[in-house]
């Protein structure tokens, strides 16, 4: 039987992650040829060993020659994705990285640590005398929008429409968040108009955030221009702000499936540091980047021609049970657990690593402490993406419980 029938692209994944084909895969070819309807087709990695391979490999499987998405790109589209961090390799990614890098050190996360959980709080706060909530926006999106807002340096008005440019960014493929292509070119105008006016402001007046850091950074003498700042701001709005949200929604969706484990980190909060890894690994919110192979070589046992896509399935690698006993079950003392879920390691490993499960941590402690027997008020909307392991609503009900300032 051939795997022909497969499909791994955007019109799959609208109910769910495709995980009975990523078994499959995994199984009889783990490094698959998948066709695409527009392209040339590309190489589909799907096993643990083989992710952690490639994204180590920046030499042989390059994110510069093709960018981080599986679509072939235009020359032109391709100039301008090269100016983001995303898509750079070697020396430039690397003194591009260093740019923001200082802000997001175990250090730097320990000190907003009681800011974050303060947030957490508040946000909990804001829903739970209710009993019930749009948990997406109301709930999982509120920390990591706020902080990342916050680091950047951007004025509280202004946060809430960071969180509805960055979802149409995301949802290209989702066409409840954008009708038209046009409607995603109007969005990152939008965006990019939003950055030239906060850089300005830093040019003339000088903050202790990560948009003056930026606009005074020099790379090799040279100052980042108007594009190039456009697009590490894009990265660091949607990098900090629509994973963590959907690593969120994951999983509190996980432990209203999976009540057992919500009662037993209720009563053993000791498990939290546990819990996180486990999250991480079930709910991954970014399903697969892109690389592109720079010289003939092998992986999984297939010969991979120079300039081939070859793409590498992170949500996969993540249920291999040659790394994570009875992978499909969710475990929240699972240890050890070597996800993937910011990566498989190498330059390319989510610079927000620290900041994601420090907000991870604290939001969930409060949903599971005060958001009790979590259930489902409606249906969950997926989004329509092969990308972001996305949802875009979940209401929720519960038992209403007191604000944390009437104990």
């Amino acid at each position: 039987m051939t795997l022909d029938h497969l499909d791994l692209l955007a019109n799959a994944w609208v109910d769910a992650v495709p995980h009975e084909a990523f078994d499959q895969i995994r199984q009889e070819d783990p490094v698959h040829w998948h066709p695409e309807p527009e392209g040339p087709g590309f190489w589909a990695v799907t096993r643990h060993a083989d992710v952690i391979a490639v994204s180590r490999d920046p030499e042989t499987y390059s994110t510069e020659v093709g960018s981080v998405f599986i679509p072939t790109q235009t020359e032109d589209a391709l100039a301008q994705m090269r100016l983001s961090i995303l898509n750079m390799d070697g020396a430039k990614h690397n003194r591009y990285r260093r740019l923001v890098s200082k802000g997001f050190t175990p250090r730097v996360i320990a000190r907003l640590e009681e800011q974050i959980v303060e947030r957490a709080e508040a946000v909990v706060d804001a829903v739970c005398e209710r009993g019930e909530c749009e948990f997406v926006e109301e709930v999982a999106a509120q920390v990591p929008l706020q902080m990342i807002c916050q680091m950047i340096g951007l004025p509280e008005a202004d946060w809430e429409q960071m969180f509805h440019l960055s979802n149409k960014l995301v949802g290209f493929d989702d066409p409840d968040m954008q009708a038209t292509p046009e409607d995603g070119a109007a969005a990152a105008a939008e965006i990019y108009g939003y950055c030239d006016a906060i850089a300005n402001d830093r040019r003339a007046n000088p903050q202790d955030d990560l948009m003056t850091a930026l606009v005074q950074a020099e790379i090799d003498g040279d100052r980042l221009d108007d594009l190039e700042l456009n697009l590490f701001f894009v990265t660091l709005v949607v990098a900090g702000n629509e994973t963590t949200r959907n690593l969120i929604n994951h999983a509190a969706l996980a432990l209203i499936e999976h009540p057992d484990q919500a009662e037993r980190l209720r009563a053993q909060p000791e498990h939290f540091p546990t819990a996180v890894e486990e999250m991480l690994r079930w709910g991954t919110s970014i399903h697969n980047f892109r690389r592109t192979a720079t010289r003939d070589t092998k992986l999984g046992g297939q010969l991979i021609k120079a300039g081939d896509k070859v793409v590498i399935y992170y949500m996969a690698a993540n249920r291999d049970p040659d790394v994570f006993p009875d992978p499909h079950r969710f475990d929240l003392t699972r240890t050890p657990n070597d996800h993937v879920a910011f990566g498989g390691g190498g330059a390319h490993f989510c610079l927000g690593a620290n900041l994601a499960r420090s907000e991870i941590r604290a939001t969930m402690r409060e949903v599971v402490e005060r958001m009790p027997d979590l259930t489902l008020a409606g249906p969950v909307q997926r989004l329509r993406s092969d990308f972001i392991n996305g949802i875009k609503t979940m209401p929720v009900r519960f038992t209403p419980t007191p604000r944390r300032e009437h104990r």
